[in-house]
């Protein structure tokens, strides 16, 4: 009986591991993103519908943020280069949300129920801050590389103008514009396959 209550834990453990999404094979293409995870395409869709947010700003923002990782987090910082005393900041999973940040989130759209490592639930916290960063600071939701000023330094912190004390937090959102613009010209020539049910794509597809 003491064995099966120990080995209980560990069989959560990876059922729960099992159970999450791997980085897509090939994130350079949203297309072939949302082929390989419908479930992520359905979200996108879900976030544009509810927020007005475009298709391709928050992926590419997300690939810059996380690489699709469900469980990323800054790196541990050490003192001495040995000893562990925590990370960089409270960010985790694929939006890299803050903790202060995703309570806010959370208490504004009474999603209580969401989390950070959830791909849908990550999504939709963006589409809230893009939504939030275009009726606070005037930012367009199609200008991906203000956008992610505004997610970066915080909707105060882009008033202040703070990133321009950052050279590489520019050339960062240059690239995620970049990405953005690519990602928009990529969705445009499979917008129209995706949108198909599975019994289409079953023929079809």
């Amino acid at each position: 009986m003491n064995y099966l209550k120990k080995l209980t834990p560990l069989l959560l453990g990876l059922l729960l591991v099992g159970c999450a999404t791997s980085p897509p094979q090939d994130p350079e293409n949203i297309c072939n993103i949302f082929r390989e995870n419908r479930d992520w395409y359905e979200a996108s869709i879900n976030t544009q519908e509810k927020w007005g947010v475009p298709v391709h700003v928050p992926i590419a923002m997300m690939y810059q943020e996380s690489s699709f990782k469900h469980n990323a987090r800054p790196p541990m910082r050490y003192f001495l280069g040995f000893i562990p005393y925590g990370r960089a900041s409270s960010a985790l999973g694929y939006a890299q949300a803050k903790t202060m940040t995703w309570d806010d989130y959370v208490r504004e759209t009474g999603n209580s129920w969401s989390s950070r490592t959830n791909f849908a639930d990550a999504h939709d916290f963006m589409g809230w801050f893009i939504y939030k960063t275009n009726k606070i600071n005037g930012v367009s939701k199609w200008d991906a590389y203000a956008q992610y000023l505004n997610y970066h330094e915080g909707w105060g912190g882009y008033k202040r103008k703070s990133y321009n004390q950052k050279p590489w937090l520019k050339k960062v959102s240059k690239k995620v514009d970049a990405r953005a613009k690519r990602y928009a010209g990529q969705f445009r020539s499979c917008k129209e396959e995706l949108s198909h049910g599975w019994l289409w794509r079953l023929f079809f597809g």
